[in-house]
């Protein structure tokens, strides 16, 4: 996966982002993983148990450092929400691991961070209620799914309709966009949508 080294590189070499503005995330701990993530899927990504049909699902031959990386970029997302309240946004480069159920990885993505990262918010009481807004061309059915019977996290996914995953799950929000779209007509029906779900969000 050289985008993770690649794209570093050219937010410094073009001047968008200076050495000082990275952070270097520590890993997710166990327990962090497990209020979102099953035991019985966890102990298969430790332990290396994971069937070839899951592996072929998760779409990486699996090796220990997946799993090491996946703790991380996980992390990274979480540590975004104190970098935010401080300087006012921040990103995680890495992130958007949307596929990921709560007991399985799917399509490259092993953890769903976007799920820590708000039940971790949640667990800690720093915030009551969430809103994941996905603007990926491929639906955000791992997390749509994870929060399918929650109220107080709100899930928008704004992407391709034929594209993948071919079955999509029901987020609380989804907008289905036709092949070709073009760039006005896209933000148009974001800015249509988008402020009427932040309205149920935060009444």
């Amino acid at each position: 996966m050289d985008k993770y080294d690649l794209l570093p590189r050219q937010l410094l070499h073009e001047g968008t982002l200076t050495e000082s503005d990275f952070f270097h995330p520590v890993a997710l701990t166990e327990e962090q993983i497990l209020r979102t993530h099953t035991n019985e899927y966890w102990q298969k990504l430790k332990t290396g148990k994971l069937s070839a049909k899951e592996i072929r699902t998760m779409g990486f031959p699996y090796h220990p450092t997946l799993i090491e990386r996946g703790r991380h970029i996980s992390q990274g997302t979480l540590a975004c929400y104190d970098y935010a309240l401080e300087d006012g946004v921040a990103l995680n480069i890495a992130g958007g691991t949307h596929h990921a159920y709560a007991d399985r990885g799917e399509g490259f993505c092993l953890f769903n961070d976007f799920a820590i990262a708000a039940n971790e918010l949640l667990f800690a009481n720093k915030v009551q209620k969430v809103m994941i807004v996905d603007l990926d061309v491929h639906q955000g059915n791992g997390t749509a799914k994870i929060f399918e019977n929650r109220s107080d996290v709100l899930t928008f996914s704004m992407h391709g309709e034929n594209n993948y995953p071919l079955r999509k799950e029901q987020s609380d929000w989804d907008i289905g966009l036709p092949d070709g779209i073009e760039d006005e007509a896209y933000l148009n029906l974001l800015k249509e949508h988008l402020p009427a779900a932040l309205q149920i969000a935060i009444p």
